[in-house]
């Protein structure tokens, strides 16, 4: 059963971009996309929304999504998180 979430950062003056380059310039998109268990990790922007940015992030199962929320890049995406002042809303999608 694959996990699929959708995870909307949104911030202000390009925050959300910011985020998301310096996830990707420092490794650490890398790194998850690394993990046993993910099958999808990737950033997209929306075209009528200049401060919002879709992750589009897809997990093996619950297992894995798990595994992935312990891991030691959690923390750091958080740092990233609040250094850019974002808000989170998330989607969670499973197929069957």
């Amino acid at each position: 059963m694959s996990i699929t979430l959708h995870l909307y950062y949104t911030g202000e003056n390009g925050a959300a971009r910011k985020f998301a380059e310096e996830m990707v310039a420092s490794g650490l998109a890398d790194r998850v996309r690394e993990e046993d268990g993910n099958e999808r990790y990737e950033y997209f922007f929306p075209m009528d929304d200049s401060e919002t940015v879709l992750l589009i992030d897809r997990w093996k199962d619950q297992a894995a999504l798990d595994f992935h929320h312990k891991s030691e890049w959690m923390p750091k995406i958080a740092e990233l998180r609040t250094k850019y002042r974002l808000k989170l809303k998330v989607e969670k999608y499973t197929q069957i």
